[in-house]
């Protein structure tokens, strides 16, 4: 399974329509985090812990917010999207907020072309590795970019919530492997129209499983494993504010995962 360079082109396009978007949105509140706000969620600033002086990869970066937000604990960070216009808008922000992050304008699958150091922390979040077709290629950028044992850090929204329609039943299968195309006409930020146009999306279904054994498979040895029975956006349908930054499916509660996060180290040496 193979992604085509015109799925890649497609998803940089519609992504560039979007980013102006996003940082107008409230949903993303970029007033708030130019004026000290952290866009991270406690979930991802608990687990990884002290960052200061360490060198953070953040793959898929969209236009920086998290990226600027780790370079703010104290970390000297890199980040990379495929959007152009997320990448100008990330640069911009960066100059404007005097905060010393490098971004990279590249395909995930291409990075190697443009970046050549290794890194203490790779990281990733919510709603990106949908947008990745090979994930035993992910995970062998991800362990070349490690340090001798560096640290892969993801937090992500679990595959299970994808099986759910709007009206919260299971009509979608858990174990899907085509490419997913959708157009999409208002964003998930707060459902406004995108200047009257109609963007394809096209997205890939990764199981747990198939994510945990990727990195396994190239010597990426995982330390934990979290689920948890919440979200910290409201960007799905059906749900129920539970707390402070948090929300749950109305129908399931928490009897279902809504989000899970990963931590792996690199090993000494791969395995042949």
């Amino acid at each position: 399974m193979k992604m085509h360079m015109n799925h890649f082109e497609n998803n940089r396009e519609s992504w560039n329509e979007l980013t102006a978007l996003h940082a107008g949105s409230s949903f993303y509140d970029l007033e708030g985090f130019k004026n000290g706000k952290s866009s991270l969620n406690h979930i991802e600033i608990e687990e990884l812990g002290d960052i200061k002086g360490k060198k953070i990869l953040h793959l898929q970066c969209h236009f920086g917010m998290d990226t600027l937000s780790l370079a703010r604990l104290g970390a000297e960070v890199v980040g990379v999207d495929i959007s152009d216009a997320s990448i100008a808008k990330a640069k911009e922000l960066a100059s404007e907020l005097d905060i010393p992050a490098r971004f990279i304008r590249s395909n995930v699958y291409e990075l190697e072309n443009v970046l050549d150091e290794t890194f203490d922390i790779v990281y990733t979040s919510y709603g990106a590795i949908n947008w990745l077709d090979d994930l035993d290629k992910w995970a062998k950028i991800i362990r070349s970019y490690l340090q001798p044992i560096g640290i892969f850090y993801m937090v992500e929204f679990h595959p299970f919530i994808y099986t759910l329609n709007d009206d919260s039943e299971i009509s979608d299968s858990y174990f899907k492997s085509d490419a997913l195309e959708s157009v999409v006409e208002q964003s998930y930020t707060d459902q406004s129209e995108i200047s009257g146009k109609k963007l394809k999306h096209i997205e890939w279904h990764h199981s747990l499983s198939e994510v945990i054994n990727s990195l396994i498979s190239n010597d990426l040895k995982l330390e934990f494993l979290n689920e948890f029975p919440y979200q910290v956006y409201d960007c799905f349908p059906n749900l129920t504010a539970c707390g402070q930054g948090k929300w749950m499916n109305e129908k399931y509660g928490n009897k279902v995962p809504h989000m899970y996060s990963i931590k792996a180290r690199k090993s000494h040496t791969i395995t042949l």
